[in-house]
């Protein structure tokens, strides 16, 4: 039981003193990089998934 006690201490400790913790203006900043990146990634991904399933319909449509 005390083994657990001095995890939680040391825990606490370390996420009060020693972690800098970002700024609400960092947290927001980064969110927008976030969702930016994510819709990029996304429509790539669909143009790929769209480009793809046209070649397979031609190439179907062919024989």
């Amino acid at each position: 039981m005390n083994r657990i006690r001095t995890y939680i201490e040391e825990t606490s400790n370390e996420l009060l003193h020693k972690v800098s913790w970002p700024t609400w203006s960092e947290l927001q900043e980064s969110a927008g990089v976030v969702a930016i990146a994510s819709v990029i990634i996304a429509l790539v991904i669909f143009g790929m998934d769209y480009g793809f399933s046209f070649i397979m319909k031609t190439i179907y449509q062919a024989f």
